[in-house]
């Protein structure tokens, strides 16, 4: 029984580059759960960042405070070896919820926050949340063919390789029926109180893709930039919903671009903790 409760608790996947000495970048992945869909964009960070991506198992039906718990615990765990590093935080679409949870729980862990199209704005579609309620009545083995009509709708197809389209409705199809049902129900109930995101005072950065098709990612970013007090916005004119598959997107240029980088003075200190390390 041990070793299956171990097995179905959610974990950071890291790639083979790891890099103690630079600031932690920690996913949060959209529905899949699976923090596969990141690997497009895992080079780029590395030029500055040490990179953890969430994998959240296939069979996971917990709540958002169980799910908030499982990712402090993570971090806390990397930060037992490098203390010191600031840590940045990045949720996308389902992971945008999450991110807003963790922040609010943990408010002074985080040197900054990123949110790209946050599935927060579901709430902005009435016709979404009524039709969720009824989604439990769909034989699960509709789920699978329902993967390749959402396809469009989840992305901006011509902008993302004929590889990462593959990838992208394999990783799709491997959620179960019941775990995507159960993630659509987070989704509908998800709510933050808007005084705690006015405690989220470190800078964020709100990438909004305009050409999303599954949700109002742009309205979202305005109203989220209404209420953090140090928020940031980015337009992705001609970005689909999962924007980070997408070529000519980079996350850490875009972030560059923003002044969302470590300062001189951090990147003095992470060469320092670098030298003691080796």
């Amino acid at each position: 029984m041990t070793i299956l409760k171990v097995e179905l608790k959610p974990c950071f996947l890291a790639p083979r580059r790891l890099q103690p000495e630079y600031p932690l970048f920690v996913y949060l992945p959209g529905m899949d759960g699976t923090g596969q869909l990141l690997r497009t964009q895992t080079v780029g960070l590395e030029a500055g960042f040490d990179v953890r991506c969430l994998a959240i198992p296939r069979e996971d039906l917990t709540s958002w405070e169980v799910l908030t718990n499982n990712v402090l615990d993570l971090i806390h765990t990397e930060l037992e070896k490098s203390s010191q590093r600031p840590v940045y935080l990045c949720g996308e679409s389902f992971g945008g919820c999450l991110a807003q949870k963790v922040a609010a729980a943990a408010p002074q862990l985080f040197k900054r926050i990123i949110l790209i199209n946050p599935a927060s704005s579901f709430h902005l579609r009435p016709l979404y949340e009524w039709a969720s309620q009824f989604s439990y009545l769909v034989p699960s083995c509709f789920f699978d063919i329902g993967a390749l009509g959402l396809l469009p709708f989840l992305a901006s197809l011509s902008r993302i390789s004929r590889s990462d389209r593959q990838e992208l409705l394999r990783t799709m199809r491997s959620v179960p029926a019941e775990t995507v049902l159960w993630r659509l129900s987070l989704i509908r109930e998800f709510h933050i109180d808007e005084q705690q995101l006015r405690q989220l005072t470190q800078p964020v950065l709100l990438v909004a893709s305009i050409l999303d098709r599954l949700l109002p990612s742009l309205s979202e970013a305005e109203r989220l930039a209404n209420i953090l007090p140090n928020a940031k916005m980015v337009v992705l004119p001609e970005s689909g919903h999962a924007c980070l598959l997408e070529t000519d997107i980079n996350l850490y240029e875009i972030m560059k671009s923003n002044n969302f980088l470590k300062t001189s003075a951090e990147a003095v200190k992470a060469i320092e903790v670098r030298d003691r390390v080796r």
